[in-house]
C-alpha cells in the first residue's frame, strides 16, 4: 500500500512537472529569448548622465562580467566583433537615507535608486532586440553607525548597486522583459 502511494505522489510530481514545463514557465533571471544568430555581444563603456563619479564604469564591468558569469555568449568592447551591441548610459543615480539612528541622528540605512538607458541590437540586421529607456534598479544597504569604524562607504556602495543593477538588466536583456 505505501509503494502505491509512494509511486502515485511520484507521478503526479511528474505530471505536475511536465505540464509546467510545456506551458513556458522557467525560473525567472534563466530565460534566454535572444535569437541563436546572437554568439558574440559588444559591451562598450556605458555613458554616464550622471552626476556619480565612475558609476558607467563600474556598471559596465558588472554587465560585463553578468554576461561572462551567466550566459553562454562570448563579450567583447569592439563592435566590430560582434552579433550586437548593448549600449547604455546611466541616466541618474539617487542615494538618501532610509533609517536614521535616534541617538546619533546618523543614517544607518540607505536607499539607492539606479536609472539607465539600454537598448540591443542585432547588427547584421540593425533589428532592435531589447529597450528600455527607463531601466531602474533600487537597493537597500546598511551603513556602520561606530564613529570609530566609519569609512567612506559610497564607494563600495556603488560597485554592490552596480552589481545588483547590473543582474536586474541582464536578466532583462536576455527575457526581453
Amino acid at each position: 500500500m505505501r509503494t502505491l502511494s509512494l509511486i502515485s505522489s511520484l507521478t503526479v510530481g511528474l505530471a505536475v512537472c511536465l505540464l509546467a514545463a510545456s506551458c513556458g514557465y522557467h525560473i525567472a533571471g534563466k530565460a534566454d529569448t535572444l535569437p541563436d544568430t546572437i554568439r558574440v555581444i559588444a559591451v562598450p563603456a556605458f555613458q554616464n548622465g550622471s552626476t556619480e563619479y565612475k558609476i558607467e564604469q563600474y556598471l559596465t564591468q558588472a554587465v560585463v562580467h553578468e554576461f561572462i558569469s551567466r550566459t553562454r555568449y562570448r563579450v567583447v568592447s569592439d563592435e566590430s566583433e560582434a552579433d550586437a551591441t548593448l549600449q547604455g548610459s546611466v541616466v541618474n543615480v539617487h542615494v538618501f537615507p532610509a533609517v536614521y539612528d535616534p541617538t546619533t541622528g546618523r543614517a544607518t540605512s540607505i536607499n539607492t535608486l539606479t536609472q539607465v538607458r539600454v537598448s540591443l541590437w542585432d547588427r547584421k540586421t540593425g533589428q532592435l532586440l531589447y529597450e528600455n529607456p527607463n531601466f531602474e534598479h533600487r537597493e537597500r544597504y546598511e551603513v556602520s553607525t561606530d564613529p570609530g569604524a566609519f569609512f567612506e562607504e559610497r564607494q563600495s556602495a556603488l560597485v554592490r548597486t552596480s552589481q545588483a543593477t547590473a543582474r536586474s538588466l541582464v536578466s532583462a536583456v536576455l527575457e526581453r522583459f
